[in-house]
């Protein structure tokens, strides 16, 4: 019993040695494995707040920036944003032209100046002359619609007379109808001697308000008309409106 007890003892003790000599040729010591993983602290590496590859280099920082002339992503993005500011500097739509159809205003009462006179040639005419008193250009559309003192019809305009294109008049430039009142002949009825006129003026569409009416005067001692009555359409000349 005796002689095995120190037999164990030998050999726990020839390993003992053993394992104390492997520890010390590959540099671990004899430390225990399970009290070096309870008390082992961080690494200092572990522990260091180090800076960043990105912080240190600046070749690598975030190319990220709030510059708009660099929004969008690269040179790229830069040169979109210069072109940007350059487009900021124009005038946009440019100078209004007054004789597009869309800028330009209705003739009436309150924009022209008109004037309204028997003439001795053709016999039993009156001439009618409108002059754009405004700023803008205007339209004379259709025909004038003429009224007599009290009358309670509308004269016919001469379908013969309609122009091409609606008269235009730039400011300062004037326009003309012509006036059949009576039948030469003496073969229109209900005569009568007005001493009031009223000009009415059409709208875009036929027999639209085109705006205010004009009164002009009158000879004094009035306009004789019967019921052949007739009104040229507007017309640019004077020529053209004595026509009919």
């Amino acid at each position: 019993m005796r002689t095995s007890r120190i037999r164990l003892f030998a050999a726990t003790g020839a390993a003992l040695a053993a394992l104390a000599l492997t520890a010390c040729e590959d540099g671990t010591g004899t430390e225990d494995e399970g009290a070096g993983t309870g008390t082992s602290q961080p690494s200092a590496s572990a522990t260091t707040d180090t800076p960043s590859d990105s912080a240190k280099d600046p070749s690598k920082e975030d190319t990220t920036s709030n510059d708009p002339a660099q929004a969008g992503g690269g040179k790229n993005g830069g040169n979109k944003g210069a072109g940007g500011g350059g487009t900021g500097t124009g005038t946009g739509t440019g100078d209004k032209d007054d004789n597009a159809p869309e800028n330009r205003v209705s003739c009436n009462g309150s924009n022209t100046t008109v004037d309204a006179r028997p003439v001795p040639r053709p016999v039993n005419h009156m001439l009618i002359t409108v002059k754009n008193s405004g700023s803008k250009t205007c339209d004379l559309t259709y025909y004038p619609v003429l009224r007599f003192d009290e009358m309670q019809w509308v004269p016919q305009p001469i379908e013969a007379s309609k122009p091409q294109a609606v008269v235009t008049l730039a400011p300062g430039e004037t326009a003309y109808a012509g006036v059949l009142l009576s039948a030469a002949d003496g073969s229109g009825d209900g005569g009568d001697t007005a001493h009031k006129l009223t000009v009415a003026f059409q709208g875009r569409t036929p027999n639209s308000d085109g705006g205010p009416s004009a009164v002009p005067g009158l000879p004094a001692d009035g306009v004789y008309y019967d019921s052949s009555m007739a009104v040229t359409y507007w017309q640019q000349s004077m020529a053209d409106a004595l026509t009919y």
